[in-house]
C-alpha cells in the first residue's frame, strides 16, 4: 500500500475518473463534474447548487440581508417582489422556494408563505402570502433558486 501526500493534482487532457479501490468516486469532464452519492448513483455537482439566493426585508423600505447571484429585488407591490439575477439562468424553467415570518423569533414560522417562480431566465416572482392566501409584506424573507446558468 502506498500513501501519495500532494498539494496540486494536475488533470489529464481527457475526462478521468478519481477511483478508490474499485469505485469511481469522481468523474469530470468539460462542463460536468459528478461524484458518487448513495448507492451506486451519481450526482452531478452542478446540478446540486444553489443559482441563486436572497435573505430580505419586505416591509416599508424593501432591503437585502444578503444574497448571492442577485442583482436587485424589486417591490411590486403587497407581498410582491422581483429577485433578478446577475447571472441569467439558463432558461425560464427552473426552481424556486422560500420562506418567510412576520415578525423576528416567531416561535412557530408558519404564519407567512413564499412562492418562488419563473418571470423569464434573468428574474423570478417572490410572492409571499399570509396561510389564508392574502398577499402580505412579511419582515423576513427567503428565496432560493436552483436549475442551469446561461
Amino acid at each position: 500500500m502506498s500513501t501519495l501526500v500532494t498539494n496540486t493534482i494536475t488533470g489529464l487532457s481527457t475526462a478521468a475518473n478519481i477511483t478508490i479501490g474499485s469505485t469511481p468516486v469522481v468523474s469530470a469532464s468539460a462542463n460536468s463534474l459528478t461524484i458518487r452519492g448513495e448507492g451506486s448513483a451519481q450526482t452531478s455537482i452542478q446540478q446540486g447548487l444553489v443559482k441563486s439566493w436572497i435573505n430580505f426585508n419586505g416591509t416599508g423600505t424593501v432591503a437585502i440581508g444578503d444574497s448571492f447571484n442577485v442583482g436587485s429585488l424589486v417591490d411590486r407591490g403587497t407581498g410582491l417582489y422581483t429577485q433578478n439575477f446577475t447571472t441569467s439562468m439558463g432558461n425560464a424553467v427552473f426552481a424556486g422556494a422560500g420562506s418567510a415570518q412576520d415578525v423576528a423569533l416567531d416561535a412557530d414560522g408558519r404564519n407567512r408563505m413564499v412562492v418562488s417562480e419563473a418571470e423569464d431566465a434573468n428574474a423570478a416572482f417572490v410572492n409571499t402570502f399570509t396561510t389564508s392566501g392574502e398577499a402580505t409584506n412579511v419582515a423576513y424573507a427567503t428565496s432560493i433558486i436552483c436549475g442551469d446558468l446561461a
